[in-house]
């Protein structure tokens, strides 16, 4: 696949169960920062945020999450998991092909749930964390428990993908489906079509329905993970405390959904901080707001 980007040429490792693609930019012996795309978002989301960080002295790496963009299965035997602890073990094991002892890790969305579940199990591996819309890490037994209508509403998506006739329809209309779930998730930001074409194109990744239908699958206890993330799982489903420093950041629009603050604040233990950004900001924070993303990912690094 050749994707056009601002990046300049995009890279590819082999990681752990993956041939990755990622963006890179920045002095090579910086301090390392890590930036991690959700659905249905790439790399691209971080197009602003990248340069701004690099020309601040960081190494910054831009990974295509598995399912997204050039990143790849070594093998076809391999189970195409979207489940939460197979995500972020994708982290480190990208941190270990590119010789990264720590790093900071910033995200939103999937990226943010797989920062948190870094910053949580392995501590040794995160200098400083950034996460949007807060404490993300979860469980299926949790996810068990209904939520209030109003709530289970905005879930919608969901249980479409929980039936077959809802990963046909992603199948066939995944840039429809996303468009949508922009336009509902950041109600205020008005992307132009090239914005959100440059971003599409990472979704004809072969595995990307898969992917995507497996990790939402897996909240809901509708389909299984793999046994040897059983440990990692058990671990998540304590809801273990963050240690390191963070910032975590909410838009002031973001129209997807999202626990209020007051929620998480106990779930980080070390220095903290959070952030509201004003100005009809959505979900997808670093691209809506760049400058505010960088400058947490700045000032976290000095905790």
């Amino acid at each position: 696949m050749t994707l056009s980007t601002p990046f300049g040429a995009l890279k590819q490792v082999d990681a752990g169960l993956l041939s990755v693609g990622y963006a890179e930019a920045g002095p090579a012996d910086g301090p390392a920062v890590i930036l991690l795309h959700g659905w249905p978002y790439d790399i691209h989301s971080f197009a602003e945020v990248t340069p701004l960080l690099a020309v601040a002295g960081y190494r910054v790496i831009v990974p295509f999450v598995r399912g997204y963009g050039t990143t790849r299965f070594l093998s076809d035997a391999t189970a195409r998991n979207g489940q939460q602890a197979a995500v972020a073990a994708d982290v480190t094991a990208l941190m270990d092909a590119l010789g990264i002892d720590k790093a900071i890790l910033a995200g939103f969305d999937w990226g943010a749930r797989s920062a948190d579940i870094v910053a949580a199990l392995w501590p040794d591996r995160c200098r400083a964390l950034v996460s949007v819309s807060g404490y993300l890490i979860g469980s299926q037994a949790a996810n068990a428990a209904p939520l209030p209508p109003a709530a289970e509403y905005t879930w919608w998506y969901m249980y479409y993908f929980a039936t077959e006739r809802g990963w046909d329809g992603y199948d066939t209309y995944r840039r429809e489906f996303s468009k949508l779930i922009w336009q509902l998730a950041s109600p205020k930001w008005a992307f132009d079509d090239a914005t959100f074409t440059r971003t599409a194109a990472a979704f004809d990744n072969p595995d990307h329905v898969a992917i995507v239908i497996h990790n939402y699958r897996w909240r809901l206890g509708l389909a299984t993970g793999e046994s040897r993330y059983d440990d990692l799982e058990q671990r998540l489903a304590a809801a273990p405390t963050i240690a390191v420093p963070t910032i975590t950041l909410e838009g002031d629009a973001n129209g997807a959904p999202h626990a209020d603050p007051s929620a998480y604040a106990g779930k980080f233990t070390g220095k903290y901080e959070h952030r509201l950004i004003e100005g009809g900001v959505g979900h997808n924070l670093p691209q809506e707001a760049p400058h505010a993303f960088a400058q947490a990912v700045i000032d976290v690094d000095g905790f």
